[in-house]
């Protein structure tokens, strides 16, 4: 599989992502829309749903859609990211790419679709809620350590039943990162993916959005070093673990 082909398959798959995750926190966040205070466990299976559909799309490439994904094959000492594409230089910044540009694509989409109900939006906080997360009580330290943990166990439960998101499957992928933010997605909004959150926040900072308020920059660093950090974590004690328990039988 040519490294083009990789590009475009994480582009469209990690847009679709982005496109209906920030879709469903658009429709619970902005006023006079048809699923306004829908609540926090619409959005949650929103975004598994929106997983689901992004790994279908994007099983070429092994649909990563996440860089902490790609770091954690990477350190997980893996010879390929999918069948026929090597472990490598290029192949890693090829990731790395489609996984930013499909995110702020899908972003921007997801604006286009709910542009009057942004336009009507009052509240600056909701309208940078719809692209990128924020704490529920703004403590860095903290709130990275939230952020390693769900990425950590992403990345873990992929690598260890299913070696890549499409290898696990669309479906079990989706319920995971529906666990992981039930489970821990209360305190920061569960990120769990770099390009997930800073492609739309920079969709947020470039768009013509009335009112927008800012991007929230000086925390934007948490939920991309948090996810890299915990799939990093992933990726090399689902690499340690199968050794230790070979040892111990």
């Amino acid at each position: 599989m040519s490294l083009g082909l990789v590009f475009l398959s994480e582009v469209f798959g990690t847009g679709m992502l982005t496109l209906l995750g920030c879709g469903v926190v658009a429709n619970v966040a902005l006023r006079g829309t048809k699923g306004n205070s829908g609540g926090f466990l619409m959005v949650t299976w929103g975004w598994g749903i929106a997983v689901f559909c992004g790994v279908f799309v994007a099983a070429q490439s092994g649909a990563h859609l996440n860089p902490a994904v790609t770091l954690g094959l990477l350190l997980n000492g893996k010879a390929e990211y999918a069948p026929g594409v090597a472990v490598d230089f290029a192949s890693t910044l090829t990731y790395f790419g489609g996984e930013m540009v499909g995110a702020f694509l899908g972003a921007v989409v997801c604006w286009l679709a709910y542009k009057q109900h942004f336009d009507d939006e009052p509240e600056a906080a909701g309208k940078l809620g719809t692209f990128s997360t924020g704490p529920a009580i703004r403590s860095t330290p903290w709130n990275l350590i939230t952020e390693i943990i769900g990425t950590f166990v992403l990345v873990f439960v992929i690598l260890t039943l299913g070696g890549t998101p499409s290898g696990l499957g669309p479906l079990a992928v989706a319920l995971l990162v529906v666990g992981i933010g039930v489970s821990l997605g209360g305190p920061t909004g569960y990120a769990i993916n770099p390009a997930r959150d800073l492609g739309p926040r920079i969709a947020h900072a470039v768009l013509p959005i009335k009112d927008k308020g800012s991007s929230d920059w000086p925390y934007s660093w948490v939920p991309v070093v948090g996810p890299l950090m915990g799939g990093a974590l992933g990726g090399l004690v689902a690499r340690v673990v199968p050794i230790i328990v070979t040892a111990a039988s």
